[in-house]
């Protein structure tokens, strides 16, 4: 309830905002799974989801009306004229008088007459469009199905690119570290070459470590914004809104177990959208084969006809009212070609239902490997780190005390570096592999 609550906020926030509010740029907060089930909801893939299902949903609308009383009324004015001759017969007439009518034929009228009427049809028995209804809602929820499917895959992107945006600012933070220990080296080289008791070449070393690292900084803001841009676009929010991260990399819990095999892929046979998506339209497509089957059977009408029908102002009402049963017989094999059409249809479904349980097996398989093997990556690296921070420190130390040139500390500092990113990519690709295993176990909107 606590999540379903949070999504709502955060919703309202990005959705009902004033435009002048995002002029402001008044940061917005998101935390991993915020992004997620933002992105579930509100992105354009998840809304095209819905719009399919609205689709799906008035198609049912379409086949009951087969089932409801249909009712329409029309007023026809017509006017025509006959041919006696094309009567076939002739009026007999007494010896001696003229014909009534002339035997090669005359014309009778023109007859001009209006003729208005309703008529109305009761369907009181038709089982195939009972059956083609029943098809109808199958598909209604294969389609809900794939829409769960498609706000699943959205969520899983957009935690992606949250994980990006915070590699990016972590990176940003990484080079302002760097770029302050490269200041003070620049400071230290500057005091020692003022005392006389430095080189001039320690001074340009320590100017070019620090411009190096200024343009790394430079790049690493211009991606932290690039980054920001696609996530906004992932989770469906106004492009000129200001996310901030509310889950900085370095405080993503990094130490969560590895899951048991069996039970993950327990968990997501059970809870993975695009199965339950196949499983649907294999019951769609199998109702689709009864509805077929069911046109064998007779149907049942009732209808009735009522109207006026006259000339000038003289109008006399005549009706027609029946009851109509239907058997059908032969239709030159068409309802066997088309069910023979829909089992084929069926059994590429099923067979494309279970490639996908086996796909999903795998996919949970390779997610926990990959999570095992980022956890492990990430333990090396903070020791990695450790050791390069107690390099550059003794370096620093060595070079203070002017028994070695900032040329061992310029190197130290590279490998600080280098230790950094691996850290910052180390844990990215852990996060990275708990948002993949959560989309193999279809629970991407249940981040934290």
């Amino acid at each position: 309830m606590r999540a379903h609550a949070s999504i709502k906020m955060v919703a309202a926030s990005l959705v009902a905002l004033p435009v002048s509010l995002f002029a402001q740029q008044v940061p917005i907060s998101l935390s991993l799974g915020d992004a997620a089930r933002l992105a579930a909801k509100q992105s354009a893939p998840a809304l095209a989801a819905d719009l399919r299902t609205r689709e799906a949903e008035a198609r049912v609308t379409q086949k009951r009306a087969d089932l409801l009383p249909s009712l329409n009324t029309s007023a026809l004015e017509s006017g025509h004229t006959l041919n006696s001759a094309t009567f076939g017969f002739d009026f007999p007439t007494p010896a001696g008088e003229k014909p009534i009518l002339d035997p090669g034929g005359q014309i009778i009228g023109p007859v001009n007459t209006l003729d208005v009427r309703a008529r109305v049809v009761v369907p009181a028995i038709d089982f195939a469009a009972r059956q083609r209804v029943e098809t109808a809602r199958a598909g209604v929820r294969a389609s809900q199905a794939e829409a769960r499917a498609a706000g699943e895959q959205a969520a899983a992107s957009a935690a992606v690119a949250y994980l990006r945006v915070a590699r990016a600012d972590a990176l940003v933070t990484a080079r302002a570290a760097d770029s302050a220990l490269a200041d003070t080296l620049l400071s230290i080289a500057r005091d020692q070459l003022h005392a006389g008791v430095g080189v001039g070449l320690d001074v340009t070393r320590a100017q070019s470590q620090l411009s190096g690292i200024h343009a790394q900084l430079i790049s690493a803001r211009g991606e932290a914004s690039r980054s920001r841009l696609e996530l906004i676009r992932a989770i469906g929010a106004p492009l000129d809104a200001n996310i901030s991260i509310a889950s900085p990399l370095q405080r993503m819990d990094a130490n969560a177990g590895i899951p048991d095999e069996a039970a993950a892929i327990a968990l997501a046979m059970s809870r993975r959208a695009d199965i339950e998506a196949a499983n649907r339209q294999l019951d769609a497509g199998r109702q689709g084969s009864r509805a077929i089957r069911a046109e064998r059977l007779p149907n049942l009408n009732a209808f009735a006809d009522d109207g006026e029908i006259g000339r000038g102002t003289h109008f006399l009402n005549t009706y027609l009212w029946g009851v109509e049963l239907s058997f059908p017989i032969f239709d030159g094999f068409r309802r066997s070609g088309k069910l023979s059409e829909q089992d084929a249809v069926n059994a590429g479904l099923d067979l494309r239902r279970r490639e996908l349980e086996r796909q999903v097996s795998v996919e949970v398989r390779s997610a926990i490997l990959n999570l095992a093997t980022a956890r492990d990556q990430v333990v090396a690296a903070h020791e990695r780190l450790g050791l390069a921070q107690q390099e550059y420190s003794q370096a620093q130390d060595r070079f203070r005390a002017g028994v070695a040139s900032n040329a061992d500390v310029v190197s130290a500092s590279l490998s600080l570096n280098g230790a950094r990113n691996l850290e910052i990519d180390a844990l990215a690709s852990y996060q990275a592999a708990r948002v993949d295993l959560s989309r193999a176990e279809g629970i991407a909107t249940e981040l934290p």
